[in-house]
């Protein structure tokens, strides 16, 4: 289904989003402390404000929208999964194995659940022209 202009850019942060992750998840992965280092290294110094200003416009924005239409499920879902990816990206500024698997595991699954489910739910009900 084809995005309504309102989702697009989030949606193509999203693939942004999952480059984080796989970085996370590879370094993670390697067990090499220099490839977890480099890889905390380029997601805080990069993505993590990336990520902020995606999050915030999608609270300020869609999530408003659809806790105002009673989708607080959803919007529950998405908010705590936001604080812990907050929480888990400070984190990352002393890197180690863990945080960067659970990191990259957490933004993948999250990216996955709004594209698949939020989003889709948001076209239906905020957007229905578009479907």
């Amino acid at each position: 289904m084809k995005r309504h202009a309102a989702l697009q850019q989030h949606s193509r942060e999203h693939h942004t989003a999952l480059k984080m992750a796989r970085l996370a998840r590879f370094a993670a992965d390697s067990g090499a402390s220099a490839a977890m280092e480099q890889a905390a290294a380029d997601i805080v110094g990069h993505y993590l404000e990336l990520m902020e200003a995606h999050f915030l416009d999608e609270e300020e924005g869609i999530l408003r929208q659809l806790k105002a239409i009673g989708q607080n499920t959803l919007v529950d879902r998405t908010l705590t999964e936001h604080v812990r990816l907050r929480q888990l990206g400070q984190a990352l500024k002393q890197p180690d194995a863990a945080t960067l698997a659970e990191f990259g595991s957490l933004l993948t699954d999250h990216v996955r659940f709004e594209e698949r489910e939020l989003f889709e739910t948001a076209q239906e009900l905020l957007y229905p022209d578009s479907t």
